[in-house]
């Protein structure tokens, strides 16, 4: 009894996100700084698509557009407005959340490949934008650069400020999500994907629920693009390219869809290998490929959610062969 109380309040006390700083921590003397930040980076951005597609079941296609939202909006602000790069993260995520709920005003009416085409048409118009349309202020295709202030004892120009920056900013990430999914709120959001219909016989607004869920995922990817700025000190029409999508796409499916730590076990999996493949296999996108269809014919739930499944099951048999 006594050793389940513990349990229950080392739980509530979040030690997990002590140990997930930890191990990233431990990450930067065994691979590099730089490498680790990126990892950070692209798990935020993970934890924000799979709030829209693990937890809300829609998959979006266009979901570069948002990450790009945040990485011009911060750039755009150190350029033109302050080289404060603590203001220009804020306003690169404002971007994103208010890019989120304007055009999920008329995305979140829709459901399936409407929803993911419609994301993805989005995406080719901001795309066009930056390149061109706004090419005066963007820099198109030459991209921009981001020069910002040292702030207090904070200079991101070392990548040992920026890794702690990032560190950070990824636990809130981690912990606002958790309690989210946990809330009512959350609970909402997981009735929408499971039936949305039975969600609103029950009295729910939906429509509501569907609304905020996509401003807060592309709020959170806008995030992770302005901290892309803030660690590259640039930011060029890649960040909001429409063939990259298939990248978070990728990340979320081999960590598993609908679970916190799976967004960060695909992060991390996803920039390994695009990272550290190239130097072994020639043709690594064919194995990036291979990997891809293993998990997804092997592995439905992903890496993380094969473990747990796995986890549960062995529990359950100790428990009957206790019994």
């Amino acid at each position: 009894m006594m050793k389940h109380t513990l349990l229950i309040k080392l739980k509530d006390k979040d030690w997990d996100l002590l140990l997930i700083a930890m191990i990233f921590v431990v990450m930067v003397p065994i691979f590099t700084v730089n490498l680790v930040i990126d990892l950070m980076i692209f798990s935020i951005f993970v934890l924000g698509y799979n709030l829209l597609y693990g937890y809300m079941g829609r998959l979006s296609v266009g979901h570069m557009l948002y990450l790009g939202t945040g990485a011009y909006g911060a750039a755009m602000f150190i350029a033109y407005i302050n080289p404060n790069p603590f203001l220009a993260i804020m306003f690169g995520m404002l971007c994103g959340m208010a890019i989120g709920l304007i055009l999920g005003l008329i995305i979140v009416r829709t459901n399936g490949a409407s929803f993911a085409l419609i994301n993805l048409a989005f995406n080719q118009v901001g795309f066009f934008l930056v390149q061109t349309g706004f090419a005066k202020w963007t820099g198109g295709e030459d991209g921009k650069s981001a020069y910002f202030d040292k702030v207090l004892f904070m200079d991101f120009y070392q990548p040992t400020h920026v890794f702690l920056l990032v560190l950070v900013i990824l636990i809130l990430v981690v912990l606002f999500v958790k309690k989210l999914t946990r809330s009512p709120f959350g609970i909402l959001v997981k009735s929408i994907k499971e039936n949305e219909t039975r969600a609103k016989f029950l009295g729910y607004n939906t429509f509501r629920g569907k609304l905020w869920t996509f401003t807060l995922s592309t709020s959170i990817a806008a995030l992770a693009g302005a901290l892309y700025t803030i660690n590259y000190a640039y930011v060029t029409p890649s960040f909001i390219a429409q063939s990259r999508n298939v990248e978070v796409i990728f990340a979320t499916l081999i960590g598993g869809a609908g679970s916190i730590y799976g967004s960060l076990v695909g992060g991390v999996v996803f920039i390994f290998i695009v990272n550290l493949l190239p130097n072994i296999i020639q043709r690594w996108e064919m194995f990036l490929g291979i990997i891809l269809l293993i998990v997804v014919f092997r592995f439905d739930k992903g890496i993380w959610g094969s473990i747990t499944s796995w986890s549960n099951k062995r529990s359950i048999a100790k428990i009957q062969k206790g019994a």
